[in-house]
């Protein structure tokens, strides 16, 4: 299953930045010839939320987050876990409250229009909750994997192994 997600983040994430890309090309060529596209902004600044939170769900899933561990490398290993799982625990507070938060922005948001583009701005507030869920489903999914790897592989939280790192040279080769 976490291969299918990798795949469907990969896909939503490369068409996203396609799109964004080749509108923002567009809008400014038209800017040039005098017929701006007062709409593409809003669009692309509206898919670009959307691309944020989808690439900072796979980063999260794979463990790419930047962190600073100079402090806690030196601890045993189940130190670490119970450290992460911990942070683990309050990033997924943090993560529901906003998506909660969120909603209810959304919700007031229904019917204000998001600039020119005619769009409910209710599709930039929904990000949030959805990007939440999306971060709070990827750390789950993380910790299970490290305490089921406790005895073996030895996996953490948001921490990547020397193994790890390397799988992920080899398979962003291979994309």
């Amino acid at each position: 299953m976490p291969g299918f997600l990798a795949k469907i983040e990969f896909v939503a994430g490369a068409i996203l930045l396609a799109v964004i890309t080749v509108l923002v090309f567009i809008a400014a060529t038209m800017r040039f010839f005098g017929y701006p596209l007062i709409w593409s902004v809003d669009l692309a600044q509206l898919l670009f939320i959307w691309l944020c939170f989808i690439g900072a769900t796979r980063a999260m899933r794979e463990r790419g987050h930047l962190g600073v561990d100079y402090l806690v490398r030196p601890f045993p290993y189940r130190y670490r876990l119970a450290l992460e799982t911990g942070l683990s625990a309050l990033f997924i507070a943090f993560l529901l409250l906003l998506a909660v938060e969120g909603y209810d922005l959304t919700m007031l948001n229904k019917e204000r229009q998001f600039g020119d583009s005619g769009l409910s701005y209710a599709w930039v507030t929904i990000a949030v909750p959805a990007g939440c869920v999306m971060l709070t489903i990827s750390i789950l999914g993380n910790l299970v994997q490290a305490w089921r790897s406790a005895k073996g592989d030895r996996l953490l939280v948001f921490t990547r192994t020397a193994a790890e790192d390397e799988a992920v040279i080899e398979t962003g080769a291979a994309e």
